[in-house]
């Protein structure tokens, strides 16, 4: 049995790459309210804090009201087209899947709507075995407040030290730190390896299989 004993992942840039759906949906509710839209790029520093930062960000910090209506829009449009590009990364459900075989509890969690969460989860990783997966909830802090984490860790049946947690940002590896887990950043998604080092990272991972092998030989 590995060290880990459990793993939690965020979604977004570290399982799925849904960059481009985000995109695309809030660059047609900037353009439905008469703001501007963004090159898709500009994205990978509006994600990972939660949908109301994202609208924040991407109108430039407009007029509470005005963010609350962009957001609106968005969240029906990205609603119907949640799969439009939106794909898990290659190799992903292998290293999923071979955890589980290796006997570590799975679970999610993310900073994104929880209805998107567990619909995108259900769709693109079919056949995972998650314990539970989570997103943004009404009343409970997101990430990078250590809450969340330590609850899921808790309903996975392991102690923080024996969990590792795997996401793509300083946000994640913060969540980690705070947490006191083992924070594995994975460099395919939306930030740097000198952000994830530089926010505490045990390791920073730029393959699925490197990612395997770090997380079975781990030593919290």
């Amino acid at each position: 049995m590995p060290a880990l004993r459990a793993v939690i992942f965020d979604l977004d840039g570290t399982l799925v790459d849904s960059l481009g759906d985000i995109a695309t949906a809030m660059n047609h509710a900037l353009v439905q309210h008469g703001l501007p839209p963004h090159p898709e790029d500009a994205y990978l520093l509006f994600v990972g804090e939660g949908v109301a930062r994202l609208a924040e960000r991407a109108t430039g910090g407009a007029d509470p009201a005005l963010q609350g209506e962009v957001l609106a829009t968005y969240h029906a449009y990205y609603d119907a087209h949640l799969f439009d590009r939106t794909r898990a990364y290659p190799g992903v459900v292998d290293v999923l899947t071979a955890l589980h075989a290796d006997g570590v509890r799975l679970g999610v969690l993310s900073n994104k709507s929880d209805d998107f969460v567990k619909r995108l989860a259900a769709r693109l990783l079919p056949g995972v075995s998650f314990t539970a997966v989570y997103g943004e909830r009404p009343g409970i802090p997101r990430k990078p407040d250590p809450t969340s984490a330590l609850a899921l860790a808790e309903e996975l049946g392991v102690p923080p030290d024996a969990c590792g947690f795997v996401g793509d940002t300083s946000i994640d590896m913060d969540t980690a730190r705070a947490a006191g887990m083992y924070g594995v950043g994975v460099t395919w998604g939306f930030r740097t390896a000198a952000e994830l080092h530089a926010h505490g990272a045990r390791a920073v991972v730029f393959t699925a299989e490197g990612l395997l092998a770090v997380l079975r030989d781990a030593s919290p």
